[in-house]
């Protein structure tokens, strides 16, 4: 008898859930706003990072997955802004997998998702710099609210979890190659 994974169950569930409604238009710009602070936050911690990023400046980026779409621009201080509806992209980012089952599988296994990109080649391979390079510190984050050492241990628990689900997934796509993302 085989056994059925339960990322087969989830990817079931999110196919029989009805779409929501769209959120309202002010959620979506405060949502974007608050994705951008938390980019720049990370970003402020990378003095490299930022020195690509202000080569940029006014350069746009947009990034989409199904109905879903994001976009910014580099500032010449080397963060982001959210750019306008009205600005013309440089670089067009689209995540093909649909599933977010899938994508988190993808990500599990310590791979990027699918994308494909369309535009500039010198800003695709800062962003891709960027994606590769840069990483959040959240344990010194953490830190400042809750002191050094339960932060610590938050964060190693945390990467232990990740680690055990990271090899669950990759133990199961080398169980079942067919049933794995493809990549």
């Amino acid at each position: 008898m085989a056994t059925q994974s339960p990322f087969s169950f989830l990817e079931d569930l999110f196919q029989k859930l009805p779409t929501p409604p769209a959120p309202p238009a002010w959620m979506v710009e405060e949502t974007h706003r608050r994705i951008v602070l938390l980019l720049n936050h990370v970003l402020q911690q990378e003095p490299q990072a930022m020195e690509r990023l202000a080569r940029q400046k006014g350069r746009v980026v947009h990034a989409q997955w199904r109905e879903y779409s994001f976009r910014v621009q580099a500032t010449p201080v080397g963060l982001l802004d959210l750019a306008g509806p009205e600005a013309k992209p440089d670089l067009t980012l689209t995540i093909t997998e649909h599933s977010p089952v899938t994508i988190a599988q993808t990500v599990l296994q310590g791979a990027k998702p699918n994308v494909r990109v369309e535009g500039d080649v010198q800003l695709a391979a800062e962003v891709n710099w960027l994606v590769d390079h840069v990483r959040w510190d959240m344990e010194e984050d953490l830190s400042k609210f809750m002191g050094d050492a339960p932060a610590h241990m938050l964060v190693q628990a945390c990467t232990t979890v990740a680690e055990a689900l990271q090899q669950f997934v990759g133990k199961r796509a080398a169980s079942h190659p067919s049933r794995g993302p493809s990549l």
